[in-house]
């Protein structure tokens, strides 16, 4: 029958579609090399008082050549000691959202726990990691100041004050300020302060640069996030198919959101200019992304060369020079997210931010669907109940397309005598065959692909189910009922594939069977809910779900449909 091989082509389809994206994230273009970025100062400016005398202008290679030097892999808590022998551990900063570690040598967040994300879902399971310097692992949200004598990351010697060792915030605060302090040669005082704010998972990072000394100064600040370039177990998509992307991403007013993998950063450097922007980190659920200043000019520029170990990347963005004269206060701000990819949190902080929530070339379906869940979710308080009652939505949206398909198998059915008869009268001539059945169909009206549109449409909003399950935090770790404590990982004693299974195999006999198949399309057809049932063995627990529900409903229809037009066909032979 014409749906049988339909159905046969579809899955195929799917398949390559799977194949299609792998190959296009591992063969796209990499992005074109641009021409060195002119600064608004020049060497001369920062050497000297002259303005005019030099006009070399500073670039992104030579901001590159600054060398922010990697933070050698260690213990988190490794105990260090500033420059005049006092021991100097990292700052704990613990909020209702957040437990992060600051490392006074250079101010840098060194770790940042996620409280209310764990990495399994055992009750012992450690919180979600986001930032790590630990046992081999890097992955470092880094912010400081390029200039003469200022406090980047390279400067070894830059070892921040702090007031206390320990910060909470406390009940009833809304937010709480952590400030490292620190001071040059020449009498500059810097001040890094970090504000986290109740219920967030955003830092606002400043520095304040109270220029003491006797001459005018420049500085200007720089955010990057730098790590190695191995997933961890918790951000690897269990089950096959598509893998969430890991790697840098970033937004510009000109290209809009694009990312930039370990791979292509290790064959072509960014180097670019733009107004605003950001950078980010994405991974598995969640993201970790600075946001510089938005009245700035930015500078984005990746590399995985010169620093300080073989498997590192990192992404940066830089504003622009600012001057400081003797006696005056400048200050640098950026916001840093390190935390899930919540949307609704996510497009509030900067423009395309939300976009790191990732649903591919099907968002626009994707999109409707989560949103539908998140909606749904809302007074069912259970995903694995909203995904069935999302499913119910989607059938009865697509209920005029089944009518005209199952009312197709009916009218099959009917025409099946005759068909046989064909068979026999014209044997193995296959072509003088499906001559007289085109003709039968014609003459019946019967559309032999009437069954088709219905299954070409409910693919593109699987395969859209599919991105949204894999990509939105909401669903991690959601429980449904009974064994399915995790709607986002396979079925762990495979009872749901197994149902989706008999589901597709009760389907298949329902439907008619057209004599024109040769016996290996029907041999295909019979071993496809087999095959199906082990393809799906490996798919998120929650998308299996949607698929028998689909297939429970869609027998469900057949049953009424086909009942009310037998009931039409035996009113009208009174």
């Amino acid at each position: 029958m014409e749906s049988a091989r339909t159905l046969l082509f579809v899955l195929l389809a799917f398949f390559t579609f799977l194949l299609y994206q792998a190959w296009q994230e591992d063969h796209k273009p990499a992005p074109e090399k641009k021409a060195p970025i002119e600064s608004s100062l020049t060497a001369g400016q920062l050497s000297g008082d002259n303005l005019s005398a030099q006009t070399t202008p500073i670039t992104s290679d030579s901001t590159r050549s600054d060398k922010l030097a990697a933070e050698l892999p260690g213990q988190t808590n490794q105990i260090k000691f500033n420059e005049s022998g006092e021991i100097s551990p990292p700052v704990e900063v613990v909020t209702d959202k957040l437990k992060v570690m600051i490392s006074p040598i250079g101010g840098n967040l060194i770790s940042a726990e996620l409280i209310d994300y764990k990495e399994t879902k055992a009750k012992d399971s450690a919180p979600i990691n986001l930032l790590e310097n630990r046992n081999g692992r890097v992955f470092l949200a880094l912010a400081g100041l390029y200039g003469e004598n200022a406090p980047d990351f390279e400067n070894r010697e830059v070892v921040y004050n702090s007031v206390r060792s320990v910060y909470r915030l406390a009940e009833g605060q809304d937010s709480v300020e952590v400030d490292l302090s620190w001071s040059n040669a020449q009498g500059v005082e810097y001040i890094k302060r970090f504000t986290f704010h109740r219920g967030q998972y955003l830092i606002d990072v400043k520095f304040i640069v109270n220029n003491l000394s006797n001459q005018k100064i420049a500085n200007r600040m720089f955010t990057s996030l730098r790590r190695d370039m191995t997933p961890a177990d918790w951000e690897i998509s269990e089950g096959i198919g598509l893998q969430s992307y890991l790697g840098p991403a970033y937004f510009t007013s000109e290209s809009k959101f694009e990312k930039h993998d370990f791979d292509k950063l290790q064959e072509t450097d960014l180097d670019i200019k733009t107004k605003d922007g950001w950078i980010a980190l994405l991974q598995h659920y969640f993201v970790t992304a600075w946001v510089p200043q938005s009245d700035s000019v930015n500078y984005i520029d990746t590399t995985d060369k010169d620093l300080g170990r073989g498997d590192l990347a990192q992404i940066r963005i830089t504003q622009d020079w600012v001057w400081i004269e003797p006696g005056k206060i400048a200050e640098f701000s950026a916001k840093l997210y390190v935390g899930p990819k919540i949307q609704s949190a996510l497009e509030k902080i900067a423009k395309g931010l939300d976009l790191t929530v990732d649903y591919g070339i099907l968002w626009w379906i994707g999109q409707p669907i989560f949103y539908l869940l998140v909606f749904l979710q809302g007074f069912v308080v259970n995903w694995g109940v909203a995904i069935i009652l999302v499913t119910l939505v989607i059938k009865m949206a697509l209920y005029p397309l089944a009518r005209a398909q199952y009312r197709s198998f009916a009218k099959m059915r009917l025409l099946q005598p005759k068909m046989m008869e064909m068979k026999e009268r014209y044997g193995d001539d296959r072509q003088q065959m499906s001559m007289k059945m085109m003709e039968l169909y014609k003459k019946e009206k019967v559309n032999p692909l009437g069954g088709c549109l219905p299954l070409l449409i409910q693919m593109p909003v699987f395969i859209a189910l599919y991105w949204v399950l894999m990509e939105s935090v909401e669903l991690r770790h959601a429980p449904f009922m009974l064994w399915i404590d995790d709607l986002a990982v396979k079925d762990p004693y495979f009872i749901l594939p197994l149902l989706m299974g008999a589901s597709m195999y009760l389907m298949q006999k329902m439907q008619p069977t057209a004599p024109t198949m040769d016996p290996m399309q029907q041999k295909m057809m019979q071993m496809m809910p087999v095959f199906m049932t082990v393809f799906f063995v490996f798919f998120p627990a929650g998308l299996v779900l949607y698929w028998l529900m689909n297939n429970l409903v869609s027998i469900a229809q057949q049953i009424y449909i086909t009942n009310q037009f037998n009931r039409e066909q035996e009113a009208k032979t009174r």
